[in-house]
Parts: C-alpha cells; structure tokens; sequence
C-alpha cells in the first residue's frame, strides 16, 4: 500500500495540501524523465466495466457502456494532483499512437470545476484527449483505492485486464509490452 501511495495523490489530504507541479514537469514527463513509479494491479481481472455517464465542460455526455467493442483506458485524474498533470502528456501520446485500436477516456476528479479542466486541456494542447468531468467523483469512488492518478485498462468486451495504481510513462516502451495481449 505504501508504494501506491508515493506514486499518486492521496485522494484523502484536501487538494491544498498536495503537491503542485511546476509548467516544466509535463515536457520532462514527454521526453521520459519524472517519477513514473505507478504499481501494475492485476487483482480485479475480470471485472465488468462500470455503467457510470459523464460529461464534458460543454455538457457532451458519453457513457462508459457505449464505449465496449474496443479496448478501453480509463483514467481518473485531477488538475491540483503532480503526478496526474505530470503523465498527462504521455497519456495524450499513447491516444494519438493508438487512434482505432484503443480508446483512452480521461475523466478529471475535481470537484465543480469545468472551467480549470477545459482551461487545463487547451493550455497544454492536449489534442488527442477529450476532457471528461466526474464532479461526484463516482468512478473514483467505484474503484475505491483513493489514490489519483488510477487508470483502468478494459479489453474490447468490456472485462478489466489491469490497473495502474499511481503515475506511468503511457509513451514509454513498457506501454506497448502492457497493452500487447488487449490490442491484438
């Protein structure tokens, strides 16, 4: 439990006690630089994806059903947490390489607070990601291990294949090993 806790925000501590990162983390995060140090959770294998619609700062709605028949990354993040801000980029990356054979659902954390996500999205030119909003913070609640970022990897039928439990260089050579056997 400890590691997981040094490789994401505690979801527990109030958003103003944890760790801000600086503008120059995520283009260290994109060159392979950073503390990636998430932990692999194989542990829910199997599981069925959740039913759960979110929305975006425009109000679009999509709902996590609808997205089954390819393989699906979910990822739970927020704009206060380091780690999350510092593997977005990578996570733009891995869209961007994977267009049709992966979806990745980026579904920000924070709490009422649109405007900063889409602000964050167009300030960063994260082109490949659409910014979702889970203001309730359902789906983290649903997971339930409170620690962000948490990404969910689900293969085309909609069964959970593995979590990533704290921050991962989603552009990095391990991706590829990782998603090999769900993208075939």
């Amino acid at each position: 439990m400890a590691a997981g806790l040094l490789a994401g925000c505690d979801k527990q501590t109030p958003a103003d006690t944890q760790p801000q990162t600086t503008a120059s983390a995520p283009a260290a995060a994109a060159e392979g630089e950073g503390p990636f140090n998430g932990t692999l959770d194989i542990s829910n294998r199997g599981a069925a994806l959740p039913d759960f619609t979110f929305s975006d700062p425009s109000g679009k709605k999509i709902r996590t059903l609808d997205l089954k028949g390819k393989p699906l990354l979910i990822n739970l993040w927020a704009t206060w947490c380091g780690p999350c801000v510092l593997e977005m980029p990578t996570l733009n990356a891995l869209a961007a390489a994977k267009a049709g054979k992966l979806t990745v659902l980026t579904v920000s954390q924070d709490l009422d607070q649109a405007a900063a996500v889409d602000a964050f999205f167009k300030e960063r030119k994260l082109t490949n990601l659409a910014p979702w909003l889970d203001p309730e913070n359902a789906l983290s609640q649903h997971y339930g291990n409170g620690v962000l970022p948490t990404t969910v990897l689900y293969d085309a039928q909609g069964k959970e294949v593995w979590r990533m439990i704290g921050s991962h260089d989603w552009a990095g050579p391990r991706t590829d090993a990782m998603l090999a056997d769900t993208l075939r």
